[in-house]
């Protein structure tokens, strides 16, 4: 479309003119809003039926490869709200992506010591979650500094 309908349509759209760092951070909290519901989700989620709400106990698995409970997806759908509630700062966003890059990172070592049939497995955590908390830690600290920088 061109004219001034166009150009008025461009600029209404939100993601124009705000720093990469927001747009990052808000996209990687709407993932985690969407990996929270759809971990609820029959068909999505393997297993639901053994949906337990904490504990290695749970025979529900996200894409039938991520071991999921009721509290592993709270814990997304509350990570994905607060992270978008702090994309609305460039601080804010620098340091959700960065934090909780840090967060994940501590994810996989706890996934690396907890023995995955014990009590202390209270998330719960197999080995395909602590390749993809590895992933989501070293990448979302990586969108943080990288899209964080300041240009001068």
């Amino acid at each position: 479309m061109v004219g001034p309908m166009a150009h008025s349509r461009a600029r209404a759209n939100p993601a124009d003119g705000r720093p990469p760092v927001r747009r990052a951070a808000a996209t990687v909290a709407v993932l985690f809003v969407l990996v929270g519901v759809l971990g609820f989700v029959p068909g999505i989620t393997s297993g639901t039926s053994d949906l337990r709400f904490a504990g290695h106990g749970s025979g529900a698995f996200l894409f039938g490869t991520f071991q999921v409970s009721v509290l592993h997806n709270l814990v997304h759908l509350l990570f994905g709200v607060v992270g978008l509630a702090l994309a609305r700062t460039v601080t804010g966003a620098r340091a959700f992506l960065v934090g909780g890059g840090a967060v994940y990172l501590v994810l996989w070592l706890y996934g690396l010591a907890v023995d995955h049939d014990s009590g202390g497995n209270v998330l719960p955590v197999n080995d395909a979650d602590g390749w993809l908390h590895l992933g989501l830690g070293v990448g979302m600290i990586a969108l943080g500094v990288l899209t964080g920088r300041t240009r001068r």
